[in-house]
């Protein structure tokens, strides 16, 4: 990948001109459509042939898609690459932000960027995160006491929705009474970061009221936080600061709504993605249970490699550049393909396999670059542990499904159901 450059020339018109036919053409013989059923249930040998085909490929929306390690690592880190502000910002065909709201820092570019996530970081550390660990033992050792040896159960309801949703809740402040009432309103908003183009008016119109909604619900909990302070993260937001530099009210908002909802969404689909890999490869199942303490970290990166929670990201030339060869020109959007770039054989030895001992696993399931995901090492952490504890106890654990339904969400992957049985 080049520098980003100022200025076009006749040349580059016509380099224009002809990738738009190349890739008109293309786009029949690469047989990738996002929005088929089969797509849903196995997106891979879509990716292959994406990869194969056309590495870096322009779709008849005029968004490029990135499916090789190396171009989508260049772009993660590349300053010339953001999310844009003023017209850059309207003209995003991806996903508008909602009019009258304070943008989360992770769609912000520096210097906004820079600030928001500074004084996030004072309160999301690692020693809060690290000091976590014996009470997510707890919940997960609780919930298997209730599943293992009960029969058919679904997985991603009784114990991956529920873990990183106590988990975040908890580190948050918020009560466990509120839990199940906000629950509709974070799924509202995980299905709302899809494309907007994918989403019914309906859908924007539900995205758009649960925001409304949490933020109402999260105003009152600053506002309690404010007067009452505590050992959380929204009193450490509260007070978190550099000299006179505070988080605002509508920022506090947007930062507590991210944090929640990403810090439970993400999280339940890498359980729910992780087990049923271990349930399709019974020969790794086994590898696991036999050295649980060794494998338990390498295997959380291979389940994030393998089939990762977030699929793609986004993000916008903020001026011409080149990518594989193919100019892009600013203004145009790029989309980082998570999931292609994690099976790149470029990178990773034997990428259709399943390895829980894989080393040096350079994935790209935590995005990259200045926006590497604040969240890692909680979900590090609790996968760790509930994998650790769940294959540990329940050794001879065996799919109670014929079928897998996976939830809507193009950007987010994941099941919106998985039947088990967790046999001790």
């Amino acid at each position: 990948m080049t520098a980003p450059q100022q200025e076009t020339t006749e040349a580059d018109d016509a380099d224009d001109a002809a990738r738009s036919a190349d890739s008109a053409d293309s786009a029949d013989s690469i047989d990738f459509d996002p929005f088929d059923p089969a797509y849903r249930a196995d997106p891979y040998p879509y990716y292959r042939r994406l990869r194969d085909r056309s590495p870096v490929h322009r779709t008849p929306l005029g968004h490029w898609l990135l499916t090789r390690h190396e171009d989508c690592t260049a772009v993660l880190r590349h300053p010339g690459f953001g999310h844009g502000t003023g017209q850059v910002l309207d003209q995003n065909t991806f996903r508008r932000p909602v009019r009258g709201r304070a943008r989360p820092f992770i769609l912000l570019d520096p210097p906004e960027h820079t600030r928001l996530r500074s004084l996030v970081n004072k309160a999301f550390t690692p020693r809060r995160v690290a000091r976590l660990e014996p009470r997510v033992r707890e919940i997960v050792d609780g919930m298997l006491d209730d599943l293992i040896d009960a029969g058919e159960v679904d997985f991603i309801d009784a114990f991956a929705y529920r873990l990183p949703v106590s988990v975040i809740s908890e580190m948050l402040g918020v009560p466990a009474a509120d839990r199940d009432a906000v629950r509709e309103l974070s799924t509202l908003v995980a299905r709302g970061v899809d494309p907007d183009f994918q989403l019914s008016k309906e859908q924007l119109e539900n995205r758009d009221r649960a925001f409304a909604e949490f933020d109402e619900y999260f105003r009152g909990l600053l506002a309690e936080r404010r007067a009452r302070p505590s050992d959380d993260l929204i009193s450490a937001l509260v007070q978190a600061g550099d000299g006179a530099e505070r988080l605002t009210e509508p920022e506090l908002l947007t930062t507590c709504i991210l944090l929640y909802v990403a810090g439970h969404e993400t999280t339940m689909d890498l359980l729910g993605n992780g087990l049923l890999a271990l349930l399709r490869h019974p020969a790794e199942l086994r590898r696991f249970g036999a050295d649980v303490d060794g494998l338990a970290e390498s295997a959380v990166e291979e389940f994030l490699r393998y089939d990762p929670p977030t699929q793609l990201s986004r993000r916008t030339a903020l001026a011409d550049a080149e990518i594989g060869g193919r100019r892009i020109a600013a203004g145009e959007q790029v989309v980082i393909m998570r999931g292609a770039a994690n099976r790149d054989p470029a990178v990773f030895a034997d990428p259709d396999r399943l390895d829980i001992g894989r080393p040096d696993n350079r994935h790209l399931a935590f995005d990259g670059g200045i926006h590497y995901c604040l969240g890692a090492p909680l979900a590090r952490l609790e996968g760790r542990v509930a994998f650790g504890a769940v294959v540990r106890r329940a050794p001879r654990m065996e799919p109670a499904f014929t079928e897998l339904r996976y939830r809507d969400n193009l950007i987010i992957r994941g099941l919106a159901e998985l039947p088990v049985r967790l046999r001790s």
